[in-house]
């Protein structure tokens, strides 16, 4: 009886289709990008078992806040459309965010890009732009993981996870609880959609058929729908330095209708006045494209504005100016009110 597995040649991982060298390859090309994201406390960074980060000494109480998120369907346009150098930003923008709204100072990042097969360039691109969005976001980007799957996403196709942990002082979080009747409530413009509503853009976009050069807001429309996710950290924390905050709220997945009272006592309202902001030209294609209804423009999208900070009306105006002069545009769009009886806690007129 013959071995029939003797003239078998020997299996590689290579045969399985993950390529070690690949891998290998991208740490290098990644390793600049992630060097000009560092910070002091860093000790150890890309390349280890584990990142190692020491708490600044500038924290008395210390308080660590954590966020993580992904990209959603917005990277399927980037796959139609071979767009990989945003994504990595709006990784970032949508873990940062969300810890900056309790008071954190982002202090650093860590990634996952997985893949069917390692497309060193791709990733690399993928890379530079969480990079870039660590920089906007004032976080090191010490670590990762790359995961090459072979069967697991179509050709040409990955998914991004994001992880941010940043820090507060225990006296310093921000929970919405000083938030009363009489309050203002700003908005920080966005740079587009965002990450979210994605899904509903991808169907408009099918079935508008438009061409993607053409003129959105002096654009070009793909430009516009694949705009990064804007990164509020720095001029946030200067707010932060310089007055009371009451409260904040990314404006994400749910809008401004269902993310503005997570941060709100349940015997108060926002009340959000529309006419308060213009609204932003690729937002008002999508609603006639899609012919979309009010409300469910405002429980999708941003509609514009991308952060809401709500403070003390006496501050208002130095809020608004300072805010300003970090290179934000901020709009007064709303007030806090006593809830009344079966009122929503955030309603838009």
């Amino acid at each position: 009886m013959t071995d029939s597995t003797s003239a078998s040649p020997p299996l590689t991982y290579r045969d399985a289709g993950v390529e070690i060298d690949a891998g290998d390859a991208l740490v290098e090309r990644i390793k600049p990008a992630a060097k000009r994201t560092m910070r002091p406390e860093v000790l150890a960074g890309i390349g280890g078992f584990g990142a190692l980060f020491e708490i600044s000494k500038k924290f008395r109480d210390p308080v660590l806040v954590s966020g993580t998120d992904g990209v959603g369907t917005k990277l399927k346009l980037a796959f139609q459309w071979n767009r990989h150098d945003t994504v990595g930003q709006d990784l970032v923008a949508m873990s940062v965010n969300d810890i900056l709204v309790q008071g954190a100072e982002p202090l650093f990042f860590l990634d996952y890009f997985a893949c069917g097969r390692l497309d060193v360039n791709t990733a690399a691109t993928v890379v530079e732009g969480i990079a870039r969005g660590c920089e906007l976001a004032g976080c090191a980007l010490i670590g990762g993981e790359t995961a090459e799957m072979p069967g697991m996403y179509p050709e040409g196709e990955y998914d991004l996870a994001g992880f941010a942990v940043g820090a507060v002082e225990k006296s310093a979080i921000i929970d919405g609880k000083s938030i009363r009747p009489g309050d203002v409530v700003l908005g920080l413009a966005s740079s587009g959609a965002h990450s979210n509503g994605y899904s509903l853009i991808r169907k408009i976009l099918e079935r508008a058929r438009p061409d993607l050069a053409m003129d959105i807001g002096g654009v070009p429309l793909a430009d516009a729908v694949i705009a990064p996710t804007r990164i509020y950290a720095k001029s946030l924390l200067a707010l932060m330095q310089a007055m009371p905050v009451k409260g904040m709220a990314h404006i994400t997945g749910g809008g401004l209708t269902e993310n503005i009272p997570r941060v709100l006592a349940d015997n108060l309202t926002a009340i959000i006045d529309r006419n308060n902001w213009p609204l932003p030209p690729l937002f008002q294609w999508l609603q006639k494209e899609g012919q979309v209804a009010d409300a469910e423009m405002h429980r999708v999208f941003n509609c514009g504005i991308g952060m809401v900070v709500i403070v003390a009306e006496a501050n208002a105006g130095a809020a608004r100016q300072l805010l300003a002069a970090a290179g934000e545009t901020v709009h007064h769009i709303g007030r806090i009110e006593a809830r009344g009886e079966g009122q929503a806690q955030t309603i838009v007129i």
